[in-house]
């Protein structure tokens, strides 16, 4: 029909012998015949003849024009042991797989799917791995290079039978759209900080969640000021590019439950007057990934449609230093009617999460409330770069969170909330101080700071310091960011 984009991610029946396929992948196991196609099978037992190819992982043999096929070139490519297949395993073979024929120039790839049995899970879950690797793995982030010397694939076909389509027919359409949100995010955290100062962030969001009709509003630095958000504009002042609070809606006719998302958003943090080291700010444009997990997310939720109210709030700032910077010993008073002494201005992350949360409990009233935010190195030394920092006192809440980090691989592990830990925030001139008395717990510590401000609200907090930005490539993420947090909150919405 003129006019209509194909999807790019499609589930395909295909009889090899009689329908052209350009580029045909193959995942095998070396202890494990694991599809059921007689074309592939044959294919597999080709490969397994040569002396190079043993199935191993990262084992690969390429066959061009195979007789008896109408497939131009076939990969089969080893995988292992079964045994150690598992969705992730997928998402990475489909990834590489995909980056691989990017890298060759081709404009679509079709990928045999192992059966259920063969692997021992659900076909749901292989399909939806396997479509997530490739989905994500098809990502290139190339707007500020004069030449692009690739381009993403036009087609990614998941090769299946006919009864798997039928019962999974809206699956692929499903998974694309959440790796799209995800891709989404990518695009805003990778972008320099020159091209996305907080005002014209805002903006770019606002676009895209006007597509999806999302009530969007935005609070500039005049309404904040009426509104006396003043722990965000503490942190905004040193800086000539003015604040703004980003609240968007999704409200589905029925829907009774209100769930808030709050994503920290820090286009760029220098340290403000407590300057950082030369070394620790060159990622510093990655500081507003969790206001770019949460944007995306609700975009995402909202060509989903879940049952369920969710509101997102992103207060948007840079934090410079300048002669109108917020100082050390400085107390500012916070939306919520709390002081709060400056131990630190490179802990401006939490002072303008708090003000969000509070504005989101007395506006909103919900009963669930979650914030994301890169928001201590501390975190990153304790669970390293791969895995993000789980808060929550509510044992279920914080159970949710892990097993939708599970089910997605975006890692999670929950850390403790110790009462006693609190005296570590405590001020002689103020409510609270926004940094500890010590150096040791500082993620610990950061959560309890903005857990005081949660109050008797359902909350965690997730610090996704870590895996927020990578400086090398995955299988399935190209250098830099790594839109963690949107596939999380999109399966956690469904299970709250």
């Amino acid at each position: 029909m003129k006019g209509t984009v194909c999807p790019l991610l499609q589930l395909k029946s295909v009889d090899l012998k009689k329908e052209k396929v350009e580029t045909l992948i193959i995942p095998v196991c070396e202890d494990k015949e694991i599809h059921h196609d007689k074309t592939i099978k044959a294919l597999v037992k080709k490969a397994q003849t040569l002396d190079e190819f043993k199935g191993a992982a990262k084992d690969g043999v390429t066959f061009y024009s195979p007789a008896g096929t109408k497939v131009t070139r076939a990969t089969v490519l080893g995988a292992g042991k079964v045994g150690k297949i598992n969705p992730e395993a997928l998402r990475s073979m489909a990834g590489r797989a995909v980056k691989d024929a990017i890298k060759k120039g081709f404009s679509q790839i079709s990928i045999a799917v192992p059966t259920s049995k063969s692997l021992g899970m659900e076909t749901s879950l292989i399909l939806e791995a396997m479509g997530e690797g490739a989905v994500l793995g098809n990502h290139l982030f190339s707007r500020y290079k004069k030449e692009e010397k690739s381009k993403p694939l036009k087609n990614i076909f998941l090769l299946t039978d006919a009864a798997t389509i039928k019962a999974h027919s809206k699956l692929a359409a499903r998974t694309e759209t959440i790796c799209r949100g995800t891709l989404l995010a990518r695009e805003w955290v990778n972008m320099p900080p020159n091209d996305k100062p907080p005002v014209q962030f805002a903006k770019a969001i606002s676009r895209a969640a006007a597509k999806e009709n999302l009530k969007i509003t935005v609070l500039d630095e005049k309404a904040l000021r009426q509104k006396k958000f003043g722990a965000m504009l503490a942190v905004a002042s040193g800086s000539q590019n003015k604040p703004c609070l980003v609240v968007m809606e999704y409200r589905p006719r029925g829907a009774k439950k209100t769930i808030a998302l709050v994503g920290k958003g820090v286009t760029f943090d220098s340290g403000g007057l407590n300057l950082k080291p030369g070394g620790s700010m060159d990622t510093m444009k990655s500081d507003m990934s969790g206001a770019a997990a949460v944007a995306a997310a609700l975009i995402t939720l909202a060509k989903l449609k879940p049952k369920v109210n969710v509101v997102g709030l992103l207060p948007i700032v840079e934090n410079m230093p300048s002669g109108t910077a917020t100082r050390p010993g400085d107390i500012v008073k916070s939306y919520a009617g709390k002081t709060i002494e400056i131990g630190n201005t490179d802990a401006e992350g939490r002072l303008i999460l708090v003000d969000a949360i509070a504005y989101a409990i007395k506006t909103y009233k919900p009963e669930t409330l979650i914030d994301l935010a890169t928001l201590t190195g501390a975190c990153v030394v304790a669970l390293g770069e791969k895995i993000a920092g789980a808060f929550s006192s509510d044992d279920k809440l914080a159970e949710t969170i892990i097993a939708s980090g599970e089910k997605t691989y975006e890692r999670c592990w929950r850390l403790p909330l110790p009462e006693d830990y609190k005296e570590d925030l405590k001020s002689d001139f103020a409510d609270l101080n926004n940094v500890g008395s010590t150096r040791w717990g500082g993620a610990i510590t950061a959560a309890l700071f903005i857990g005081d401000f949660a109050e008797k609200t359902r909350w965690a907090h997730i610090d996704i310091a870590g895996p927020s930005f990578r400086k090398k490539e995955t299988a399935y993420c190209g250098a830099g960011a790594t839109g963690f947090g949107v596939r999380l909150l999109c399966d956690m919405i469904e299970k709250l």
